[in-house]
Order: C-alpha cells, then sequence, then structure tokens
C-alpha cells in the first residue's frame, strides 16, 4: 500500500486565488490585518500555503493567502494536502500551533474541543502537542457536561503507544503479571501496564494481603463482592490457566529481551495487531468496501501463510533446541 505524502513532499503548483476556501479555520476572528499587512509589505517570497485538496480549503497560510490578495495577485504558490478533513484540521492547528501569528486561546481550546471530538483515542498529551495547551486543560475540555464524545478503551500517546485508559484493567493487567512473573521489577511491571511505580507497588502490597488488585470504588458494581484472584493458580486445570491472547501480549511486553530490543519490538508491535477483540475485527470487515473484499481476503490469506510458516520454524528451533 502506497503511503500519503506528507505536504512538505508535494510539489509546489500555482492555484487560482478564488478557487480557495477559508472556511472551517481555526481562527475563528479571520486573518489579522496588521499581520496580513506586514507580509504584504515584505519583499521576501512568501512560503508556499497548504491546501486540503479534496475541499480546496486552506490549511495553513490564511495571513499568507490576505497578503496576496492585499498585492492584487490572482494566483498563489500551494502545496497540497490528502487526507479528510478531521486529518486535515488537525494539520490546521498543528502548523499554526508551530509558527506564523499564535492562535488566540480561545481558538485553541475551540480547536481542541473538536479534535477531542473527531480524535477521541488521542491522550491528553498528544491533543496538548498538537493544540498548544496542558494536557490538564485537554482533560478538563474532556470532562465537560454536555459533549456526545466517544470513549475508547484505549489511548494513543504522545509517543505513539496504545494503553488502555481504564485505570481497573491496568491493575488487573499489573496484578497478572506479578502473579505469572515474580521476578518482574515494579518499574518492569509499571511500563507494561500503563501504571506509575507507586501503583505497582500498591497492587503488589494488596496481592501480598491476599486482597482485590483492583480498588473497590474501580470495581463494577456486579463484581464488587468477588474475592481476588489468587496469584498462586498450580494445581488448576490446564484449560483454566490458559491465558488468553492479550494477557500473553502484556507478559511478552515486560520482557526485556523483547522490549529493549529493536526486533523484539517490531515482532510486539505485529502482535498487537492480532490482539483486537472480535468486535473490533467486525467493525473493520464492515468497513471494507465491496469492490475490494476480494483483493484483502486474498492478501490476508497470504498473511495467515506467512504467520504459520514463521510459528513452524519457531517449533522446530524450539524442538531442536531440547
Amino acid at each position: 500500500m502506497t503511503e500519503k505524502r506528507q505536504p512538505a513532499e508535494e510539489p509546489v503548483v500555482r492555484v487560482a486565488i478564488a478557487a480557495l476556501s477559508v472556511a472551517g479555520s481555526p481562527r475563528t476572528a479571520g486573518a489579522d490585518p496588521e499581520h496580513a499587512r506586514a507580509l504584504a509589505d515584505t519583499q521576501d517570497e512568501l512560503p508556499p500555503i497548504i491546501v486540503h485538496r479534496a475541499t480546496m480549503r486552506v490549511i495553513d497560510g490564511l495571513h499568507r493567502l490576505r497578503a496576496a490578495q492585499l498585492r492584487a495577485e490572482t494566483e498563489i504558490s500551494v502545496r497540497f494536502f490528502d487526507g479528510d478533513e478531521a486529518d486535515a484540521f488537525v494539520l490546521a492547528v498543528k502548523a499554526n500551533a508551530a509558527h506564523g501569528l499564535p492562535l488566540s486561546p480561545a481558538d485553541r481550546k475551540a480547536a481542541a474541543a473538536r479534535i477531542i471530538t473527531s480524535h477521541p483515542q488521542w491522550s491528553d498529551r498528544l491533543l496538548a502537542s498538537v493544540t498548544g495547551l496542558s494536557a490538564k486543560t485537554i482533560a478538563e475540555l474532556r470532562r465537560r457536561p454536555g459533549g456526545a464524545v466517544p470513549q475508547p478503551d484505549v489511548r494513543i500517546g504522545q509517543d505513539g503507544r496504545v494503553r488502555p485508559i481504564n485505570s481497573a484493567e491496568r491493575r488487573r493487567l499489573a496484578g497478572e503479571l506479578m502473579a505469572d512473573n515474580p521476578h518482574l521489577s515494579l518499574r518492569q511491571v509499571a511500563r507494561a501496564a500503563g501504571i506509575s511505580p507507586e501503583t505497582a507497588r500498591a497492587v503488589r502490597s494488596r496481592l501480598r494481603c491476599g486482597e482485590n488488585p483492583i480498588l473497590p470504588k474501580q470495581r463494577d458494581p456486579k463484581q464488587a463482592a468477588e474475592p481476588a484472584a489468587k496469584p498462586e493458580r498450580r494445581g488448576e486445570p490446564e484449560a483454566a490457566r490458559t491465558p488468553g491472547r492479550a494477557s500473553v501480549l502484556h507478559r511478552l511486553r515486560a520482557d526485556p529481551t523483547l522490549r529493549f530490543t529493536e526486533t523484539g519490538r517490531m515482532l510486539l508491535r505485529l502482535l498487537d495487531v492480532h490482539a483486537m477483540s472480535e468486535e473490533k475485527w467486525a467493525t473493520i470487515i464492515d468497513s471494507v468496501p465491496p469492490h475490494c473484499r476480494d483483493t484483502i481476503a486474498n492478501v490476508a490469506m497470504e498473511c495467515a501463510e506467512v504467520w504459520k510458516m514463521f510459528a513452524e520454524q519457531l517449533e522446530r528451533d524450539t524442538t531442536g533446541a531440547v
């Protein structure tokens, strides 16, 4: 599959100013007249603006566009952006936060509220890096009443990693890691489960006391009365001890020989793709356009064959090493 090129990689073309639109700009008050006049008066050639190809909306360069109009120019240099409107708006906010005349605090908050709706899976810190606001402000905007923002089970961090947002789930995972890998340090458990070392220490303390690692206030009311899971699982039937795919992957992520090598991290990322729930796979299947279902099915079968060969090779190597 061909990856979409970034605007900086696109060729510069000349476009008629009359064909461009400034609707949907994160600058709710429009261009600043003084700043536009200052750009118009400069003798230097202004950098090309960025335009969303599908809608011809100006993503970055509103003041440069106004400056060109003040110069009575009919065309302007443009680099196109190919993507959906939500990503185009994100690029507009990010570009205006990085250079040129900064967005006003009100504009940044309005933009953040819009991006929270279009990209609910982004973490507070990631949204903060795009909008120029603090992570605390993003969290407050996310909690505002009256919004119909979908809440995913995980969030994508500024480092690109996917982490669960349910603190109870993270504590449960930490408890499983400690039960299955008692040699792991608190810091290793914390990194693998997405919690702080202090929380990992609290989880270990509760387990040693025979208590549920999940705090009572974090539990589902239907499960509040359930006893804590025992860390010792010897003697249980094999079927009861067999962990699910997600649980296995969380333990693998805590393995230093995988986490701290480039090939190990690449393998974990590949395995992560297949840890999705059946519901998420069903959603993906439903979204595949009819005209390319056969092609994608064939590619998926080829990928399955590659994984099968990979597994068989691992089994042969393991058998030969015994």
